[in-house]
């Protein structure tokens, strides 16, 4: 599911790949789509784009002399589990192209999609931030961490810290697997009580007598859980990819795979939340554990999979030039959090192999009867022989 990360790394491409390229015509949205249509139609018009924790502004702004005359038109994008943008030819659309504008003829026409498999992804009119949503974690820093303390009073605090994290109105931009990792680098166990873990951060300050040089070291070498929420987003920024970057496919995702620290990592258990999400993490659950939940830990496995196996939502793959640079120039100049210690995340080998269902059926039949099936000359079923070996 893309983070706040992924967001600010697709404003970023949509601000470079769309640099210089006049937009025209009306915008299209796909029959199957059940957001709502885009009222905008413009002789010739450019877009900007601009990210906010796990929300994007998109900003369709007519050009001088364009027909008919209009106001530029702003729409916020959710992405859901799989959104994402890509610029392709307008004669090859991506599968799942749900919006789609259109550049000028007479160059060769592209079309920028906001493509979602799975349409769990949300655009609304008007440009108007989601009020329910609090400042962004990797932009507003100082906003983000005055709001959280200042309302440690909230119901959402009484809560496990692993699941107060995923509340957009006090982290936006927090998704499950920079909790994962936030939480594994403090050792924090993550069903601890919210508001414990971070009404100590209101009772330490640092003293007075410190120069700031020696502030500024300390923060650095002894981060907290809200500068985490900064800073730990902002080394994924950092490291660019995430299906923008020049890369084609999983190798996009390469660096990404070396980054994680816990996240689906082999040896680290996990749990699923009270909804439904699954945790990960190193040791001590903490009191707050849902009761007969069963923790789960990550095996190893000799092969070398793809970096995208077995994440619980894999990010979706977006071709685009690389936006690294770009990205890193629009955020704050602060910090960097510990660094990660080893390379993980390897494929679980013992995530059970998917049989064909009359294998399945027959071996159900043999444990319940003790009888085996005679079974059929292969020379006599040339497609179930093929099939098998398919599937093996």
């Amino acid at each position: 599911m893309p983070e706040g990360p992924e967001l600010h790394l697709a404003s970023c491409f949509l601000n470079q790949a769309c640099r210089g390229l006049v937009f025209c015509g009306a915008v299209e949205k796909s029959p199957v789509s059940r957001n709502p249509e885009v009222p905008f139609e413009s002789s010739a018009y450019c877009i900007s784009a601009t990210a906010r924790g796990k929300e994007l502004r998109l900003t369709l702004s007519p050009l001088p002399g364009a027909q008919p005359t209009r106001e530029p038109l702003a729409l916020v994008f959710r992405f859901g589990m799989t959104g994402s943008f890509q610029l392709a030819p307008a004669e090859a659309l991506p599968p799942h192209a749900h919006l789609r504008f259109y550049t000028a003829s007479p160059a060769p026409r592209l079309a920028l999609c906001f493509v979602d498999i799975r349409r769990f992804g949300r655009w609304d009119l008007g440009g108007e931030w989601h009020p329910d949503r609090g400042p962004c974690v990797l932009l507003e820093y100082e906003q983000f961490r005055e709001n959280v303390l200042r309302n440690l009073a909230d119901k959402a605090f009484n809560r496990p810290i692993c699941e107060a994290l995923l509340d957009q109105r006090f982290f936006n931009g927090i998704g499950n697997y920079l909790r994962a990792e936030i939480l594994f680098r403090l050792r924090i166990p993550p069903f601890e009580k919210a508001r414990t873990v971070l009404e100590a951060l209101q009772r330490h300050r640092l003293s007075p007598e410190l120069t700031l040089s020696q502030k500024i070291r300390a923060k650095l070498q002894n981060p907290d859980l809200l500068e985490l929420c900064h800073s730990v987003p902002k080394e994924v920024v950092q490291l660019g990819g995430k299906g923008y970057g020049s890369e084609q496919g999983e190798e996009d995702f390469a660096a990404f795979r070396a980054w994680l620290q816990c996240y689906s990592v082999p040896g680290m258990s996990s749990l699923r939340d009270r909804n439904g999400r699954t945790i990960w993490f190193q040791g001590d659950p903490g009191p707050l554990a849902p009761k007969g939940g069963k923790s789960r830990k990550k095996k190893s496995q000799e092969t070398h999979p793809g970096p995208l196996d077995g994440m619980e939502h894999p990010p979706p793959v977006i071709k685009g030039p690389s936006k690294t640079p770009e990205a890193q120039r629009d955020l704050p100049e602060v910090t960097v959090a510990q660094q990660p210690e080893e390379p993980g995340l390897q494929h679980d080998p013992g995530a059970p192999t998917v049989l064909e269902k009359g294998r399945r059926r027959r071996r159900r039949r043999q444990a319940t009867t003790g009888r085996r099936r005679p079974q059929k000359r292969k020379a006599d079923t040339p497609s179930e022989e093929s099939g098998s070996t398919a599937a093996s």
